[in-house]
């Protein structure tokens, strides 16, 4: 940059310290099976936990329903984010796209949005793992431990895994996502032949009055029911946040996301029928560890807890895939000045160490607070708790889902010569439906009374967020990689 500063789309951008940029170094560590490991074990948790709070507001009928819209949604998403990746190969992933299509604003917008959906998705994964964990040692050991002791020991864990290195991230991260999907494929043929599955068990929830066995609390629970259907595919879209780590990631981050959804479709509806079709979903409309109430059934409590030490990798797995995404976009927008330079400093093994320990502490705080918030309703107040924290990362989601098939579109017209390696096979029209399901699923949050509160919590703080932007963030940026391809294809 010739000067000390210089003024774009509203922003500025300030020459940086010498040594800037070296200080902020990732290392790439990832082939295609390593991006398809980190997608599906990003997910995997999904089937394990927080799905079937689906059953509580929209039955087996609504859950299911909401499950093939959902698929229709991941499919146009998953596709363009493909095609926009592969042109915009940065870490900065989502922000990256919209910073280009939008502009700085934009860019903000998005990428906020993935910071609370990841950071929230990172808290929603500790606390049903702390759930398994400690059903598992009161079983086995006889020992329980309160819930935050787990979520300090889960946090302090994967903080360190994380912190050795994208190399071992990647080979851990296929290693528990082959593992996840051997225990998916166990419980899936035992449930299957035990004897105790029954469609009857899948309509179980006694209707509303003037409703139905398959749609008990009418059509409206079928909107009701999209934040726990997504929890079977939420974190799938991170893939784009592996790009400067990733060998190849113009052609392997699109066909790792198809490879990904696939699997992860397939698993999604073992787990929906098969769980649900022995439990029966009364009985797990609230349940803290489905899966693990499946085993017990099947084999009993002291057997199951052992089969449950095994599952719990699955939760695991995504605990390690989504603390990779919330410091990945931590990292690129700090890099980019938006938020403050010191959270994309990384250690020897070039890992945002600090963004690491930065959203595992505002995590911990979030599960605190709603715990204690919940606690004055006795009966339940755990999955309460549990489903909130869901419903703050579901809706950064659709928020930022919304933002990035909008990106598709404005990028597809702004700029129709651009080198893209990877064109989208749904095109337009998939972005177009992403767009509308993600939007009709963002105003089912804000008019679920359930969720107002905390949704009208999380609003402020990103209230406030954008005003530190407009009057602090937005004089003091950085030439980062997104930043500086965004500039250059401005002037295009």
């Amino acid at each position: 940059m010739a000067s000390e500063h210089m003024k774009v789309s509203g922003v500025t951008y300030k020459k940086p310290e010498d040594g800037y940029f070296e200080k902020r170094q990732l290392t790439r560590a990832a082939g295609l099976l390593g991006l398809w490991g980190l997608a599906v074990a990003a997910v995997i948790s999904g089937d394990f936990s927080g799905w079937n709070f689906g059953l509580d507001v929209g039955g087996f009928g609504g859950l299911l329903i909401a499950f093939g819209i959902l698929v229709i949604m991941y499919y146009g998403l998953m596709f363009s984010i493909g095609e926009m990746a592969a042109a915009m190969p940065h870490t900065g992933g989502a922000y990256s796209f919209a910073r280009t299509a939008i502009g700085p604003w934009g860019g903000f917008i998005t990428g906020l949005a993935e910071t609370i959906t990841y950071v929230a998705t990172t808290a929603v994964i500790v606390f049903f793992s702390a759930s398994y964990a400690d059903g598992i040692a009161s079983t086995l050991i006889g020992v329980s431990l309160p819930m935050w002791v787990w979520w300090i020991i889960l946090y302090v864990v994967f903080i360190a895994l994380n912190a050795t290195g994208s190399s071992v991230a990647f080979k851990f991260a296929i290693v528990v996502a082959i593992i996840s999907l051997a225990i998916i494929v166990i419980f899936s043929l035992m449930a299957a032949f035990s004897g105790l599955f029954s469609v009857d068990k899948l309509f179980n929830i006694a209707p509303e009055p003037g409703q139905s066995a398959f749609l008990p609390f009418g059509v409206e629970g079928i909107l009701w029911a999209i934040p726990f259907a997504v929890w079977f595919f939420l974190g799938i879209e991170e893939l784009p946040l592996a790009a400067e780590e990733a060998k190849n990631p113009a052609r392997d981050i699109p066909k790792a996301g198809l490879w990904a959804r696939t699997t992860l479709i397939a698993t999604g509806l073992l787990i929906l029928f098969l769980n649900t079709g022995i439990n029966g979903a009364e009985e797990l409309r609230l349940a803290g560890e489905p899966l693990l109430d499946g085993f017990r059934l099947i084999v009993g409590d002291q057997l199951a807890a052992l089969l449950g030490l095994i599952a719990l990798i699955g939760l695991l797995a995504s605990l390690q895939g989504i603390m990779f995404a919330y410091a990945r976009n931590m990292f690129s927008l700090s890099r980019s000045g938006y938020y403050p330079r010191g959270l994309s400093v990384t250690n020897s093994k070039n890992v945002p160490f600090v963004a690491l320990v930065v959203g595992a502490v505002i995590g911990f705080a979030a599960l605190l607070s709603i715990e204690i918030l919940t606690a004055v309703d006795a009966e339940g107040a755990g999955a309460v708790a549990g489903a909130i924290v869901l419903n703050i990362a579901v809706w950064g989601a659709m928020l930022a889902y919304m933002m990035q098939a909008v990106s598709f579109l404005i990028l597809r017209r702004k700029l129709p010569n651009l080198k893209r390696p990877y064109m989208s096979p749904w095109g337009v029209p998939g972005a177009v439906a992403a767009a509308v399901i993600a939007g009709i699923s963002f105003v089912g949050y804000l008019i679920n009374p359930a969720f107002q509160t905390a949704i009208a919590g999380i609003a402020v703080i990103y209230l406030i967020m954008l005003i530190i932007f407009a009057v602090y963030g937005r004089h003091n940026l950085v030439l980062a990689p997104e930043e500086e391809y965004a500039v250059k294809n401005s002037k295009k």
